[in-house]
């Protein structure tokens, strides 16, 4: 089993309240679930109105099928005409053997 973690920094320009904001991170979450059937959730920035922090997990069985994945997510974040992104870290980490 191996875990990739995917932090994703996002702009968002064109918004003007809250309101706007949660209507575009709900799209682009429930794409990712979706599409891909990813753990995501907004983990910071919650309170700004044109930033955003999303976590994104994906357990796979190899670390080239959690790499694989994660590149998909960086495929639909940049696809996301709302959205600027500031920057994605992918970490992939194997638990211990026992």
């Amino acid at each position: 089993m191996v875990v990739a973690i995917i932090d994703v920094a996002l702009h968002l320009p064109g918004c003007s309240s809250l309101k706007e904001k949660r209507g575009i991170v709900k799209a682009l979450i429930a794409r990712l679930r979706r599409d891909l059937n990813v753990s995501v959730a907004e983990v910071g920035d919650q309170d700004e109105w044109q930033y955003c922090q999303m976590g994104v997990a994906v357990i796979a069985g190899s670390e080239v099928g959690a790499r694989k994945v994660a590149q998909q997510v960086e495929k639909i974040v940049y696809r996301e005409y709302r959205v600027e992104p500031v920057s994605i870290a992918v970490d992939v980490t194997a638990p211990e053997p026992r």
